[in-house]
């Protein structure tokens, strides 16, 4: 008996008995009743499902920059910023972005804090401080100190050394200069240098014929960098004139070391030698105007002198020679008073060195010696008009200083 052939399937071919049927292809097989598979296969087009998500490099740097607590508030600002991409996105870093907004508001509230009790400006201090050419110490008055090049260095690097012994510079004053935001510039540094220092020297070594005549005046000051962080402070201080020399013992004569009669003297007789700076450049024969201006001026500053030296109730050790001083400046007085008046050049001239000779002549070597103070008169005589010096300390007009916060351009 012979069976018949299956009915053909919806996609087969009509087959007819004794003919070849190939076998069914590989892959999926029909559902029950015909249909097609209802899934179908992966194909290239998907991403493995075990690949993770991408993490949000905003959310990293939201915790990175809330760490540093001297950029509080960015590292907040990228944490929200980081929430929304991530939300947006399907990326993951939301625990890093909270964790950056959270450091980021701990931080900020440490600034706010820090603010309110001055913290940051005592920080800012300490940074200004530190940052002034790497200062070894701060100059102050009284102070002695070497500077490893000298005083005609380029650093601000010094170390203190007792007064008592060798040393390069001895600081007679500070002061500071205007506040500003811009740098003034070394010529105006200068200008400031040269009307302060001088004052402060005479107020510090009140006894002008003690100076060394190999000791001038040089100052350190701010440099451009220096300025930018707030520095404005000039130190004024003795140097010697000589580059490779150096001073021994402290120049330093005022209340603190001399006693009230030594200050007194001393007081009186810095009327004249401020006047003494303000002589004429030029000589009588060439500006006879200009030194007869100047010949007045001298002579109030000897009535300033005299009164002061009159009421001082001077001891009896020291009141006769002081009388015979007295009686020898108002010689002096009379000689300038002429020379104010002069109506040509050798006559002022005449009453010029008259008038200098009774202000240094041995009346005021003997009231000096009375007083235990220096007896010899300063190295730069006087008594050629014009363009004296009134110290002794070398050429006055070489106060030099640098910009550059430490070395001295002289």
């Amino acid at each position: 008996m012979s069976i018949p052939p299956p009915p053909p399937g919806p996609q087969q071919p009509p087959t007819t008995p004794g003919s070849y049927q190939a076998p069914p292809p590989q892959g999926p097989y029909p559902a029950p009743g015909g249909y097609p598979p209802p899934y179908q296969p992966w194909g290239q087009g998907y991403t493995p499902f075990n690949r993770p998500a991408p993490v949000n490099g905003v959310a990293i740097a939201a915790l990175v920059l809330g760490a540093l607590c001297f950029l509080p508030a960015v590292g907040l600002v990228l944490g929200v910023i980081a929430l929304v991409q991530i939300r947006k996105r399907g990326e993951r870093g939301k625990g890093l972005a909270i964790g950056g907004a959270v450091l980021s508001t701990i931080g900020l509230a440490l600034w706010v804090l820090a603010l309110a009790t001055g913290g940051v400006a005592d920080f800012w201090q300490g940074m200004k401080d530190g940052a002034r050419d790497s200062a070894a110490f701060s100059l102050h008055k009284g102070q002695c100190f070497d500077e490893p090049g000298a005083l005609g260095g380029a650093t601000y690097d010094v170390d203190e050394v007792p007064c008592a012994g060798r040393h390069d510079g001895e600081v007679f004053g500070t002061f500071n200069l205007p506040a500003g935001s811009h740098y003034p510039g070394e010529r105006a540094i200068d200008t400031a240098a040269e009307s302060r220092c001088y004052p402060l020297a005479d107020a510090y070594a009140m006894d002008s014929w003690a100076w060394p005549g190999d000791v001038d005046v040089y100052y350190f000051s701010p440099s451009k960098d220096s300025w930018a962080l707030g520095d404005r402070e000039v130190a004024c201080v003795f140097g010697n004139t000589d580059e490779d020399g150096t001073l021994t013992g402290s120049l330093r004569a005022d209340a603190t070391t001399l006693d009230a009669d030594q200050v007194a003297f001393l007081t009186a007789a810095q009327e004249v030698e401020r006047a003494l700076d303000d002589e004429p450049e030029d000589l009588a024969e060439d500006d006879l105007e200009g030194n007869r201006v100047w010949a007045r001026e001298m002579k109030s500053a000897l009535d300033r002198q005299i009164s002061q030296l009159e009421s001082y109730g001077w001891g009896a050790g020291h009141r006769r020679q002081v009388a015979a001083y007295v009686e020898e400046l108002r010689t002096a007085r009379g000689q300038w008073a002429k020379a104010a008046s002069a109506t040509d050049p050798d006559t002022f001239d005449a009453h010029y060195a008259a008038g200098f000779k009774a202000v240094d002549g041995a009346p005021a070597v003997a009231v000096r010696k009375a007083l235990n103070l220096a007896t010899t008169p300063p190295s730069d005589t006087y008594g050629d008009s014009g363009g004296t010096d009134s110290g002794g300390t070398g050429d006055a007009g070489d106060l030099g200083g640098s910009g550059g916060g430490g070395g001295l351009d002289v």
